[in-house]
């Protein structure tokens, strides 16, 4: 059995000979599905060729992006941490991969000296050198892990940093300079109100208004960045475009650009909602990137790294993430124990395994809300803090805490994208359906890019359900498994909107797939769940009671 598994899409099967070559020719061993022997069972010995594999090299593309399979054989591998994406043509991602780095080889036709092929398959290398890691065990909220050397005791860190510099009128008109300046003070005061991203005042960079850039590595050393946003402001016809890019300082590589346009007719009301979109995306991205940098990041961590880490670990929902995510959360306040959004991340993590997994348990519950006092007294004005402690009280059945806590977040900062999240689920939990959807569609404004939106329409769905609105319920749920095909919670909701058409082929279509991702957690703890995400809702035992006439028909099946 190949070291190395290759997934791809029929259709790219030329490239991945190309890809199943190179490495044989490099000396690696490889698995794909054209060395199948006649007679062997396809998905059984795909099946064991995955999850036996050390590399699964995933080519993504226009074609494999799109494809069930090859969405399947990556989320597996993501789980098993064999997961080695490459880039074979230009594509959209799914969200859930977006933070995991993708070599770029849509130029590679089978060149074995290509710098970015050898860098490829020495990182293909490493993941055949190094042992599976042992399986997570349990850990205590009251006992944090025993500290590696690799921790950097008593510092807090910092959030990333960014220089704006001033956008290039390239109209030439006077009136477009006048918009540039004052939309990039704009962008930075947008930018400025979030906690997660320090940012340059637009005095430090003024003296860049006019002239040539110069070096960009001595001018993010000057000012102290990690990041550079610069951009341009163009007529062209009747329209306003502005196009903006994300570069890091220390290597002037370009991570991101966007370019976005407005009708000049609209130019009264242009400039704000230009920001608005502009610090969302902006924000989003550097988000990303923050977390693909600290998961990548061997030693000497600081404790807003370890909270970072603990953040990506909700871009899936399961036992080993949760429990990733309580982990490093609990090194973060080892590392800082004055540190208030450690305490309030390792509340939020808690209250999730909490809601998914645990009994109901007073002393739990007591353990959380110690965390939760913990961070609101070290750090009661910071909106990040704020936001994940009123997530943490909506999973301990706590609704209207934790909308009150949102609601001061979001006065703190408009931006925080979790802030609206938390204020949404709120109010689904309360059963206030039509806020719970307006402050959904302002999490999607401020957070576009957010790893976790899968989870917002699971809640979405949830809503839909309270108000038997089945069809609407399969929408929402669709939308969270085309962003996380793994998202278990839909797969529920899917099952009990289908029983409720009585389309009884669909209700054995979803918990067969409900099985295939979790084929332990047994209908009890699936109905304690249930009680949990439909409190107040006055249709909860018939939803109840559709789950488990559902369960019974997919078990028949």
């Amino acid at each position: 059995m190949g070291q190395i598994f290759l997934s791809y899409n029929r259709e790219d099967q030329t490239v991945a000979r190309l890809f199943a070559e190179g490495f044989q020719r490099a000396g690696l061993d490889v698995w794909w599905d054209v060395t199948l022997r006649s007679g062997e069972a396809y998905d059984e010995v795909t099946e064991n060729a995955l999850r036996r594999a050390r590399a699964v090299v995933v080519l993504w593309s226009p074609r494999s992006v799109v494809s069930r399979w090859v969405r399947a054989e990556a989320t597996l591998a993501d789980r098993n941490k064999t997961f080695v994406p490459a880039m074979i043509a230009p594509c959209e991602r799914p969200i859930m991969f977006e933070l995991t780095q993708t070599a770029e080889l849509a130029h590679w036709q089978g060149d074995d000296a290509d710098p970015v092929w050898r860098g490829f398959v020495d990182d293909v290398r490493r993941f055949l050198a190094v042992e599976a890691d042992p399986p997570l065990q349990p850990v205590a909220l009251t006992d944090g892990p025993s500290s590696p050397p690799a921790l950097r005791r008593g510092k807090h860190g910092e959030a990333p940093s960014l220089a704006v510099l001033p956008f290039a009128n390239r109209s030439g008109l006077p009136e477009d300079d006048v918009f540039s300046l004052g939309m990039v003070e704009d962008i930075i005061d947008a930018l400025s109100q979030g906690v997660s991203l320090r940012v340059i005042t637009s005095s430090a960079t003024a003296r860049f208004r006019t002239g040539a850039i110069p070096d960009l590595p001595a001018m993010a050393r000057d000012l102290g960045v990690r990041y550079v946003m610069e951009g341009n402001v163009r007529r062209a016809g009747s329209v306003l475009r502005v196009t903006a890019q994300l570069v890091e300082a220390d290597g002037g590589e370009i991570l991101w650009t966007q370019r976005f346009e407005r009708s000049i007719s609209e130019l009264a009301d242009l400039q704000e909602d230009l920001v608005v979109e502009v610090s969302a995306h902006l924000h989003s991205q550097v988000e990303r990137l923050e977390m693909a940098r600290v998961l990548k990041k061997p030693h000497d961590l600081t404790a807003w790294e370890c909270v970072t880490r603990a953040s990506a670990a909700f871009r899936n929902i399961t036992g080993e993430t949760l429990l990733q995510a309580l982990t490093e959360a609990q090194r973060a306040v080892e590392i800082a124990p004055d540190y208030g959004l450690a305490h309030a991340m390792l509340a939020d993590a808690a209250a999730t395994i909490y809601m998914w997994t645990q009994p109901d348990d007073p002393a739990q519950i007591a353990q959380i809300r110690s965390a939760i006092d913990t961070a609101l007294a070290l750090e009661p004005d910071n909106a990040t803090v704020l936001a994940h402690v009123a997530e943490a009280y909506n999973y301990i059945g706590r609704p209207d805490e934790a909308l009150a806590l949102a609601d001061r977040a979001r006065q703190r900062s408009p931006s925080c994208g979790l802030a609206h999240y938390v204020a949404a689920v709120a109010e689904t939990l309360r059963n206030r359906i039509e806020n719970a959807a307006r402050d959904f569609d302002e999490e999607l404004r401020a957070a576009p890019g957010s790893h976790t939106l899968f989870a917002s329409w699971t809640w979405r769905g949830s809503g839909a359900l309270r108000q038997r609105e089945w069809t609407a319920a399969h929408n929402h749920y669709d939308t969270a498994l085309r962003l996380n095909p793994m998202t278990t919670g839909a797969l529920i909701g899917h099952l009990i909107a289908a029983h409720g058409q009585d389309d009884l082929p669909a209700v054995a279509r979803y918990f067969a797939k409900l099985r295939e991702y979790d084929p332990v957690t047994p209908l009890e703890t699936w109905q304690r769940c249930m009680t949990r995400w439909f409190v107040n809702c006055p249709h909860a035992d018939e939803l109840s009671a559709r789950l488990t006439d559902g369960w019974r028909i997919g078990e028949a099946a």
